[in-house]
């Protein structure tokens, strides 16, 4: 793996300087955009929108636009802005994980300290495993300010990104039932279903199906092979009765686990 970003984590007056690297990779298939007439692949060019020409990526530059004209960014501009957050991940504070909603979750990174620094990295990571927090830090990372969680996995310490709270959209606009105060015989056979079918989390049990049949479709159309879609099937009658629907799904899971 290539890091992406080199910097030091501040816990407290200790430094520890790390290299931050993707924690997640792509499971989906690579495929290209071809012109369906030729099958040849189709290109995306940078255009001047003046003069139609190609722009070589060396010769572009990022500017902002002012009524008066575009103002010119470069890579000192940047880290100018606060030269100290573009290589330092502050540990402001210790929070519980729980206490932060899943909405908020974005994007994960693993850490990975140099070698003069790995005392000090493993008693951070284990300092976070043994009182069961995560730290809170603010950093920027390809120009841009981030929030995230640092937290414990295996023995790696992950940087989680979060959103601000500005970047979580309201749902008020939505058209959505109220929320429901009182019990109801509908509610408590809802539970029940909900035990019936509460399970032990394993990540393990969850595979990407989907890629691995297009895969497979892919190399029958290969050799030639000719395949007809499969008929769409109706699992089961939708019923406007909610009660005799939640008796249906109970029973359904009595009988397959019998």
């Amino acid at each position: 793996m290539r890091p992406i970003w080199t910097g030091t984590i501040s816990f407290g007056l200790i430094n520890i300087p790390v290299k931050l690297f993707s924690a997640v990779q792509d499971s989906s298939i690579d495929l290209d955009m071809l012109d369906s007439k030729d099958h040849s692949n189709i290109k995306f060019k940078r255009v001047n929108e003046s003069t139609g020409k190609e722009v070589a990526y060396a010769d572009i530059v990022k500017g902002f636009k002012l009524e008066s004209g575009y103002v010119i960014l470069e890579d000192a501009d940047f880290e100018a802005a606060d030269a100290v957050k573009t290589k330092i991940i502050d540990l402001i504070n210790f929070v519980e994980e729980r206490e932060i909603d899943s909405l908020y979750y974005e994007q994960p990174y693993y850490l990975e300290p140099e070698k003069t620094a790995m005392n000090a990295y493993a008693l951070l990571r284990d300092a976070l495993q043994t009182s069961g927090k995560v730290g809170v830090t603010s950093f920027v990372l390809r120009n841009k300010e981030g929030l995230a969680i640092l937290k414990p996995y295996k023995n790696v310490i992950v940087l989680n990104r979060i959103r601000f709270s500005q970047e979580i959209k309201d749902p008020s606009e939505l058209k959505l039932p109220p929320v429901s105060k009182t019990k109801s015989k509908e509610m408590d056979m809802a539970n029940q279903l909900v035990g019936q079918l509460t399970e032990k989390f394993d990540i393990q049990n969850y595979k990407d199906t989907y890629t691995e049949k297009l895969l497979a479709r892919i190399k029958e159309k290969s050799k030639g092979k000719k395949i007809t879609a499969p008929k769409m099937e109706v699992a089961h009658k939708q019923s406007d009765n909610l009660m005799d629907m939640l008796k249906a799904s109970l029973a359904l899971k009595k009988t397959k686990s019998a």
